[in-house]
């Protein structure tokens, strides 16, 4: 292998991993020195005789970071400062001083950044690295890159597709040579160490986040684009083409790799959000084609091979987002609700389902057997002792992804249900009197009416479901952040957001999609007022049903009824953390999402 100098596109991609270990990291005995070297001259800089004024070391550099590559230490060991940010600002505007000048001040934070990352991801970290040496051996006079802005993007790739301790190196690769192809797009930042609640460091955010492409802000040091020169990231893309088009990486038709945009939908300006679903959020038509045609597999197992060996009938009906038509580009997933004749109330369905459920997966596992050359079949475990849906994953040789499916049993409360009629308010009486005598929470059989949630979007205008794509986008961006703090409420309470504040503000095919995405921020800060309901299926007419719907409409704000079925509050009042989207929510309203091409503020829609 020539000591590792031989072409990075001559490793085949299952032996990269390999070659990481045998040519990249440091030899055990070599790290054993470099360890104790730093710590001598850490323990001689705190003497307190020796250097009085010294109040703490921090070792930076890659070999803080732990991404040092053989036969290349770069410690750096350095005072770090009692600085912060809004003095840090205050400074430059004072010495005149480059951005980035005291980023050295902040070496612990860039260590502290890495500490926590997995193994395998500084591993990659090194591979790319060892090829942009490798690039920057074939021009002698090209402007260097600095190591550090490969290493960010690197951990922005893997922290915004995988964040997987264990993943295919490979497909790392390829998704940080795809970014690199993207360089003019490119916008990376992170809120681990600064965020855009103080107004100095709001200020300095945005300046940088407008830029001009590739931008990659330090995440100590808001100040210190690390993108370096344009000429060698414009090489670079060439180069990465190369490798990425080279026979041992391109070995898999397709080729895969992580889905990761190049720039968040924060720095977007207004006028430029339309294009932005276009080219990252809108499945294209390999995408949907590849659903349906999952899709067709379970759905003909479930007709023709799973209750052969009894009476029961079925009917199959499809849910989720792309039977709405609101799919994302990312995340292939289809939910299947299966009516099946035995299940002949809410009761029965409740008691009942667990066993289908059970059925299910032992049919399904059968047929895998029978099928295993053509079909890759992977079962989640249940998040109930008597599971309620059976969920899994299917790969198949005419798949190029993995789809994840929901298949969930129900009772069959609409009957047969023609087009465009509603039903009658016994299907909902009966309903509510069984929710008003049990502890059951609200909208526990809201798959008794997929039909109806179904409908209820997939007639909307285009451009709407656009815009809500748009928003569940921003509410995936949330959710990766809020998560560990709180549970934020239901995707489907933000999609009947968004078609509350069309219909209310807009009502038109064809209107401003950041006028409208500003709208639903907007509501989103206002939830404690918020009392949204439909009477498109069912109304105040049925005694049962009007007394009911008032009950529920007194109850703590937000209230955002389901309109397919009225128990199903999925505002849910104090029930979800809402402040937590409210406070993100009323940050964004900063971003470039609501300036126009001028720079001018974009208002909301009138909504009550």
């Amino acid at each position: 292998m020539g000591n590792g100098e031989s072409q990075l596109s001559s490793v085949p991609a299952q032996k990269l991993g390999w070659f990481i270990q045998e040519y990249l990291k440091p030899y055990e005995e070599c790290q054993t020195l470099i360890d104790e070297m730093v710590n001598t001259i850490c323990d001689v800089l705190q003497e307190p005789e020796q250097f009085p004024l010294v109040q703490g070391v921090a070792i930076g550099g890659s070999y803080g970071r732990k991404t040092v590559l053989r036969g290349n230490s770069d410690g750096l060991n350095d005072n770090p400062s009692p600085w912060i940010y809004r003095e840090l600002k205050r400074s430059l505007d004072k010495t005149n001083a480059s951005p980035g000048e005291f980023a050295v001040c902040f070496t612990e934070l860039q260590q502290k950044f890495f500490d926590n990352r997995p193994g395998k991801l500084k591993d990659l970290i090194l591979l790319i690295k060892h090829w942009h040496q490798q690039c920057q051996k074939k021009i002698k006079d090209l402007p260097s890159l600095s190591p550090y802005a490969l290493e960010l993007l690197t951990v922005y790739a893997w922290e915004q597709g995988c964040r997987k301790d264990n993943f295919d190196i490979a497909e790392g690769v390829r998704t940080v040579l795809e970014l690199i192809k993207c360089q003019e797009k490119l916008c990376i930042y992170w809120m681990v160490n600064y965020n855009f609640e103080d107004e100095t460091i709001r200020n300095i955010l945005l300046h940088q986040l407008q830029s001009a492409r590739p931008v990659i802000l330090d995440p100590v040091d808001p100040t210190n684009n690390v993108s370096g020169d344009k000429i060698c990231w414009q090489w670079l893309k060439k180069e990465a083409q190369t490798w990425l088009t080279s026979p041992n990486l391109d070995n898999e038709l397709p080729a895969p790799s992580w889905n990761v945009l190049p720039a968040p939908l924060f720095t977007t300006p207004g006028h430029l959000l339309d294009k932005f679903i276009k080219e990252f959020l809108q499945p294209n038509k390999c995408f949907l084609e590849q659903i349906d045609s999952a899709v067709n597999i379970i759905r003909t197992f479930l007709k023709e091979n799973c209750f052969r060996q009894s009476t029961a009938k079925i009917q199959i009906v499809r849910g989720g987002s792309t039977a709405k038509g609101t799919a994302l580009k990312t995340g292939s997933d289809a939910d299947l609700v299966v009516f099946h004749n035995s299940l002949k109330s809410y009761t029965s369905q409740k008691n009942e389902r667990h066993k289908i459920v059970k059925e299910i997966h032992e049919q399904l596992k059968a047929f895998w057997r029978e099928k295993e050359e053509e079909l890759e079949v992977s079962f989640e475990p249940p998040k109930w002792k008597a599971p309620r849906v059976l969920s899994f994953s299917l790969k198949s040789k005419v798949l190029n992804e993995s789809v994840s499916f929901d298949v969930l049993p129900a009772f069959n409360a609409l009957g047969q249900l023609s087009s465009g009629s509603t039903p009658s308010p016994e299907v909902y009486a009966g309903l509510i009197d069984l929710y008003k005598s049990s502890d059951l929470p609200g909208g526990e059989f809201s798959t008794c009416f997929t039909v109806l949630q179904r409908n209820f979007i997939r007639s909307r205008p285009t451009k709407l479901k656009d815009l809500i794509r748009l928003v569940k986008h921003w509410y995936k961006e949330c959710e990766r952040k809020l998560k560990p703090k709180g549970s934020l409420p239901p995707k489907y309470a933000l999609e009947l957001l968004t078609i509350y504040a069309w219909e209310q503000g807009s009502g038109v095919p064809d209107f401003d999609t950041a006028e409208g995405f500003r709208t639903v921020l907007e509501l989103v800060t206002q939830y404690q007022q918020l009392c949204i309901f439909w009477k498109v299926n069912y109304n105040f007419e049925d005694e049962t049903v009007r007394k009911f719907l008032l009950s529920q409409l007194q109850k703590t704000r937000p209230v955002i009824l389901d309109p397919a079925e009225p128990t199903g509050d999925v505002g849910g009042g104090d029930r979800w953390c809402w402040h937590l989207l409210a406070k993100e929510a009323k940050e964004w309203l900063s971003s470039p999402c609501f300036k126009d091409g001028t720079g001018n503020p974009i208002p909301p829609w009138k909504v009550p």
